[in-house]
């Protein structure tokens, strides 16, 4: 343990704060929970988590209806990492909490800096808890901390929002901040009053990180010349977040405007949208599909090419999470997916075999998909484009190169050297998003093989997305 912290105030405070606090968390909580919810804690070790946890678990005493858990994140990053962990699990032992603890490998030069990564990291294991309810225990002077370190650094409107009382994660459960209306003083008053103990990350002291030099240097000067400060820095950051939510519309409706018959955004019509509204667009499509919010750098090199390319051309803008493509017109973000496997993979009688982030699934038929009995005698395995393939799909057509037929399916450039390919022996079987060969097809009553080509990183177009051996 870095340090430790423990006392007790004079009674009058201790009992405003832990009114204060138990007040706040049941007016917070019983809008949201319904019974049974199950409520994890994330939980660092440090004053204010500990002070969450330990008054959730009153709660839960009193009555709260949910099933309390807790989540400690060990990133590795200081020697006293493993006593901080065992400082958690002895604390959910005394309160009658299960913990988890996570490990994560926080990389050192991967030019993100090491508080953001860590932080990546973090968020990554909060999206995968097994909970309803993720509770983190940000107060009100780490939002006025977050918006002026934010504004500082150039923020837009939303990030300028600071951190959201509720924010809900895709497949995982939701984050709360249930303390983030109140003082960090309050929060002090309880830990005190209670008698609690809590450990101090030797790091926080570090004025080389900028967050603690704010919190330290920075912040206590602008309350001698501006008292109120925080409180003005978290209004600021409310009427922030009010404009990011009028601008979210915004998008949504031009959207609406600009979207083509495939759901995609229609170039065409996007370029005709002014500047601003272009990059609010294309943001808020960037963030949608799970990417980071975009240097504003970024975003002009990425409308000026945009606005030269024409409807036929191919253009491709590169961001840190993946690529922005024009393709016949039409807009297309793609994340950053998995290398497939530079050999071939060979297929002996399995249910699925792995294809990139999803999977290729063969399962038995009568009288439909491959004709099962074609295959036999020859190694059969998937394998990427090497280039040069033909495929006769349609028996009254004759056989065309595997480049013409994706062109005319409209599979992206970008999509085409990952698309699986079944072979027997020499010859080409089958094509996830075009089907087998005319040659292959199972006539009726003869057992047959149809294969699924699942694409789990969803970034292919529907049509070519999931096919069956036909």
């Amino acid at each position: 343990m870095a340090g430790s912290k423990s006392g007790r105030r004079a009674e009058p405070a201790a009992a405003a704060a832990t009114q204060q606090i138990e007040l706040t968390l049941t007016a917070f909580l019983e809008a949201r929970l319904h019974h049974g919810a199950r409520l994890c804690v994330g939980l660092s070790g440090g004053r204010d988590s500990v002070v969450l946890l330990h008054s959730l678990a009153g709660l839960r005493a009193s009555g709260l209806a949910c099933e309390l858990s807790a989540l400690h994140v060990h990133h590795g990053l200081s020697a006293s990492a493993d006593a901080w962990a065992d400082f958690c699990a002895e604390s959910c032992q005394r309160l009658g909490v299960p913990l988890e603890i996570s490990r994560v490998a926080v990389p050192r030069d991967s030019g993100e800096g090491l508080e953001a990564a860590a932080r990546r990291l973090r968020h990554t294991v909060f999206a995968a808890c097994p909970a309803d309810w993720l509770a983190l225990a940000h107060h009100r002077d780490d939002q006025a901390e977050t918006v002026l370190f934010r504004l500082l650094r150039g923020a837009g409107v939303k990030g300028a929002a600071g951190m959201l009382a509720e924010r809900p994660q895709a497949g995982g459960p939701c984050l709360i901040r249930p303390l983030l209306a109140l003082r960090g003083s309050v929060i002090a008053d309880y830990g005190e009053a209670h008698s609690l103990t809590w450990i101090e990350d030797e790091s926080n002291a570090d004025l080389h990180y900028r967050r603690n030099h704010l919190r330290r240097e920075v912040m206590p000067r602008i309350e001698q010349q501006f008292p109120g400060a925080a409180q003005a820095l978290v209004r600021a950051g409310a009427h922030f977040a009010e404009a990011a939510l009028l601008l979210d519309e915004l998008a949504q409706a031009d959207r609406r405007a600009v979207v083509g018959d495939q759901g995609r955004i229609d170039l065409a019509r996007f370029n005709a949208l002014s500047a601003p509204r272009a990059r609010n667009l294309l943001r808020s499509e960037l963030l949608a599909v799970g990417f980071r919010a975009p240097e504003a750098r970024w975003l002009d090199e990425a409308l000026r090419q945009l606005a030269t390319a024409s409807a036929g051309s191919e253009t491709c803008v590169a961001t840190p999470d993946g690529e922005l493509h024009v393709y016949r017109g039409e807009l297309h973000l793609v994340r950053h997916r998995p290398v497939l496997a530079a050999g071939a993979i060979p297929w002996c009688g399995e249910e699925e075999l792995p294809w990139g982030a999803g999977r290729v699934s063969f399962r038995a038929t009568v009288g439909a998909g491959i004709h099962r009995r074609l295959l036999a005698g020859e190694p059969v395995y998937l394998r990427c484009r090497q280039g040069g393939e033909r495929l006769q799909p349609d028996p009254r057509r004759p056989v065309r190169t595997l480049r013409k037929l994706l062109q005319e399916a409209a599979v992206p450039p970008w999509e085409r050297s990952r698309l699986p390919l079944l072979w027997c022996g020499e010859r080409l079987v089958w094509v996830g998003g075009i089907g087998s060969a005319a040659a292959f097809v199972c006539p009726p009553g003869e057992q047959g093989l149809a294969v699924f080509w699942q694409a789990a990183d969803g970034c292919l177009p529907p049509a070519t997305s999931r096919r069956p051996a036909d």
